[in-house]
């Protein structure tokens, strides 16, 4: 933990949303929402795919359905990874919680069944990335792990 927190570097007020992600359905295959951005956002998506690690935390790649290069996952409940999301509304709050992680800012946001939900800042395309509750206590070291893709994939600015 101690090179995670070496490694996390609390922003000042970053406002930045959380839009819908996964849940799970009658047969307990994980599904996300995929997001419909536009054909820009879709290559730089297209590309994170790409970069993404096999492993996040130490588990194993298990993409949610419908199956997309815009959506992943990884473990058993699934850290979802959705690519391309409109621009949260929480982002226009001085007062959001903000976090960097290697380079990449993340908004935070803890839901109300306990997961917790982070939303790139400052890139030219939203990436969303859901920690089930049960993964709570594993802090940030996801986005440690998903940090250099996203910094290989999606360019610094601002999205449109």
């Amino acid at each position: 933990m101690n090179s995670i927190r070496h490694r996390l570097r609390r922003l000042p007020a970053l406002a930045l949303l959380i839009a819908a992600a996964g849940c799970s359905s009658a047969d307990d295959s994980a599904s996300a929402a995929v997001p419909s951005p536009d054909a820009k956002v879709t290559e730089l998506c297209q590309n994170l795919d790409k970069a993404l690690p096999s492993k996040v935390d130490g588990l194993s790649r298990e993409d949610p359905e419908p199956a997309s290069a815009l959506t992943a996952g990884w473990g058993n409940p699934l850290i979802i990874l959705r690519c391309g999301v409109q621009r949260p509304a929480e982002m226009d709050d001085p007062q959001a919680d903000g976090v960097e992680v290697d380079g990449v800012g993340w908004q935070l946001q803890k839901q109300d069944d306990g997961s917790f939900r982070f939303t790139t800042v400052l890139r030219k395309a939203y990436v969303e990335v859901t920690l089930p509750k049960e993964r709570a206590e594993d802090g940030m070291a996801p986005l440690v792990d998903l940090a250099p893709a996203v910094k290989k994939a999606i360019p610094e600015g601002i999205a449109s």
